[in-house]
């Protein structure tokens, strides 16, 4: 009789997980489609944030490729590059880009860069910078990375393109150069990256059939 409950009792465990699984995999699919339109509306309200609606009507998360550039964006792996246009004429793009030298580790961003080759705007993803001092990175924090916004690599000159502490333009914190010396690089790097390869970011997201082009340093 114990071997006989046991054997019941494994066989309504069974049971009892294989309806759980069922009841997980049905929830998960039914909200699948939610779960990648709610990361869809959040990836775009960061986009808007830098290229507003009243500068573009294309849709930049359906009009981009992947760039994987260890050199000047420090990328650890492939990210998309998104293209604003105005009735079909692009009027910017936006980089991602990496600071490998921040305080505490990386520093994920994405810069805004108008075909002028002026920055539109520069947003930080991710860090993990020191709250009350490299955190003000973080435009929820402050609103220091809008003193990049007008900026080129004429203006101000590129030597200029770090901190007043490194005779440069931009501002510091107070008890903290690093993370905003990281994140300064990173922008002008970003710039550099647009000058050098903006022919072929714009020529081939005219001519490529596919979405998904990868322009790589090789």
């Amino acid at each position: 009789m114990l071997k006989q409950s046991i054997s019941n009792n494994s066989l309504l465990l069974g049971f009892f997980a294989l309806v759980s699984t069922a009841v997980i995999a049905g929830t998960f699919l039914n909200t699948q489609d939610a779960i990648l339109e709610n990361i869809r509306i959040a990836e775009e309200s960061a986009l808007l944030e830098i290229v507003p609606k009243s500068r573009h009507n294309n849709a930049m998360l359906d009009d981009t490729y992947t760039i994987d550039d260890q050199e000047l964006l420090s990328l650890r792996s492939p990210k998309k590059l998104y293209i604003a246009r105005n009735n079909s004429v692009p009027v910017a793009v936006i980089i991602p880009a990496t600071a490998r030298d921040g305080y505490t580790g990386d520093i994920d961003l994405i810069v805004g860069i108008n075909i002028d080759g002026s920055v539109a705007g520069v947003r930080v993803l991710s860090h993990r910078e020191t709250p009350g001092l490299g955190d003000a990175v973080d435009r929820k924090k402050s609103d220091w990375v809008d003193g990049f916004s007008g900026k080129s690599l004429d203006n101000p000159g590129i030597e200029q393109w770090t901190v007043k502490k490194d005779k440069g333009v931009f501002d510091q914190f107070t008890g903290a150069t690093i993370t905003p010396r990281a994140v300064t690089k990173s922008v002008s790097r970003a710039l550099q990256y647009f000058s050098a390869h903006q022919h072929d970011i714009l020529k081939l997201r005219a001519t490529q059939t596919v979405n998904d082009e990868i322009i790589s340093n090789d």
